[in-house]
């Protein structure tokens, strides 16, 4: 399984994914030049309706910190460097000696809380909306699907604590979240998943790193290709998770992240990776007002965020 990780989150399906390519998944319901797929769903109504469910004004912050540490997905890493530009042997700028520290960032965008853009995953090199890497790929930043293009996500939020759902501080990998496991806990909970929310599950599966960064990166339990497909039928905007990689692992089948597969291309729905969901599950906050407003990194794949949910 670790080996089959390692070839990278881009790697197409093959031979057992000829079938859904059969489905005609490559045009978008929202004609031939969407690039930003379920955020379609976003509507003003639905950014007053999110409003309304702050009750408290309690926010609470979705994004965890990253430094050189933070367990990411092979090989990405990650680096910061702070420097005083010009300022050796200086006591500042004009007669107020104005100093300052300025950094320099280097690494992968996809290291700590994240989010994959349509343009991350393919199958067989296609892409959401049938777009083929050869015609919108470039070194310098993609033609089309860029993160750039995404609006900013205001919408109603749900979380589904799996973690309590299964009597454990930490749900084991390869445990699925499919249709069963779902529609019990939003049923328990009293929550409705409706068009344009964003659904995190809590796990506890983020309070391993630092703890055991070999265990976290193993595998994680997840969101299935059934799960996948029942939340793209309700018409949400974008899953997410306090794990790495959202689906689970090990697979349910052969197919390398089908999830991110039936996400991403066949339906442009995003993905949210390495959610901090801990303090929503303690608070036993269900439903919030969910606010993104993405680094707008023109041509990128994916990008760093904070989001935040407001009670």
């Amino acid at each position: 399984m670790l080996k089959a990780l390692t070839l990278g989150c881009s790697i197409a399906v093959v031979t057992a994914l000829a079938p859904a390519m059969a489905q005609d998944w490559t045009k978008s319901k929202w004609g031939p030049d969407d690039e930003i797929g379920a955020a379609n769903y976003l509507t003003p109504e639905l950014a007053l309706k999110a409003a309304q469910l702050v009750k408290t004004g309690k926010v609470y912050a979705l994004g965890i910190p990253v430094d050189t540490k933070t367990p990411a997905y092979p090989p990405r890493g990650f680096k910061i460097t702070v420097v005083q530009p010009g300022q050796a042997g200086s006591p500042g700028m004009g007669p107020s000696k104005t100093t300052y520290n300025d950094d320099i960032i280097e690494g992968w965008v996809g290291v700590g809380s994240q989010i994959d853009g349509l343009g991350h995953i393919g199958v067989e090199h296609v892409y959401y909306n049938g777009n083929k890497i050869a015609d919108f790929g470039d070194p310098t930043g993609l033609k089309k699907l860029g993160i750039d293009k995404l609006p900013p996500m205001v919408t109603r939020g749900v979380l589904l604590d799996m973690a309590a759902h299964f009597g454990t501080d930490i749900v084991k990998e390869g445990t699925a979240f499919n249709v069963k496991e779902i529609e019990e806990v939003a049923k328990k909970q009293g929550v409705e998943i409706r068009q344009g929310d964003v659904v995190l599950f809590h796990t506890g599966w983020l309070g391993l790193i630092g703890k055991d960064d070999k265990r976290y990166n193993s595998g994680e339990p997840g969101v299935g290709v059934e799960g996948a497909k029942y939340l793209t039928s309700k018409g949400v905007v974008a899953v997410g998770a306090d794990t790495w990689g959202v689906e689970v692992i090990p697979f349910e089948s052969k197919n390398i992240f089908e999830v991110h597969q039936i996400l991403l291309p066949m339906n442009g729905t995003y993905i949210l990776e390495n959610m901090n969901t801990a303090d929503l599950a303690k608070d036993k906050v269900y439903e919030f007002m969910f606010v993104l407003g993405q680094p707008r990194f023109k041509g990128a794949v994916q990008s760093m965020i904070n989001p935040v949910a407001i009670r």
